[in-house]
């Protein structure tokens, strides 16, 4: 591993069979990347935290993470929670280079290709 990580930060829920699509996502990403630290944290109900996996990235050697936050809207984690955990963070670790990517919900790629998504689905009559 190098000194790069990505960490994708999703909500969390209490079915685990929840994050099997962020688990794709993680597996796909570190196959694509191998050389980068590819990790995934909740905001809730699951482990790690987002404190936990930043924690544990900087442990393995990470000085540069790129964190995604896998929210579809902008609601209170991303507009009130991610700053003060992002905040915290960075004073917990001074030495990282954190790198806070736009929500997926906010990539006009993502909403087109979801739209193109269900257009090929929908059948209409």
């Amino acid at each position: 591993m190098n000194d790069q990580a990505i960490i994708l930060f999703a909500h969390g829920a209490r079915d685990p069979d929840w994050a099997a699509p962020f688990g794709i996502i993680q597996q796909q990403l570190q196959a694509a990347r191998p050389q980068v630290q590819v990790m995934l944290a909740f905001q809730d109900f699951m482990t790690p935290t987002l404190e936990a996996a930043v924690a544990q990235s900087a442990a393995q050697g990470a000085k540069r993470i790129v964190l995604v936050p896998l929210f579809m809207a902008q609601g209170g984690h991303l507009k009130q929670d991610l700053p003060l955990l992002v905040g915290k963070i960075r004073q917990q670790h001074p030495q990282l280079e954190l790198q806070v990517m736009p929500a997926i919900g906010d990539a006009p790629e993502i909403l087109r290709a979801i739209t193109d998504w269900v257009l090929r689905g929908a059948s209409y009559t």
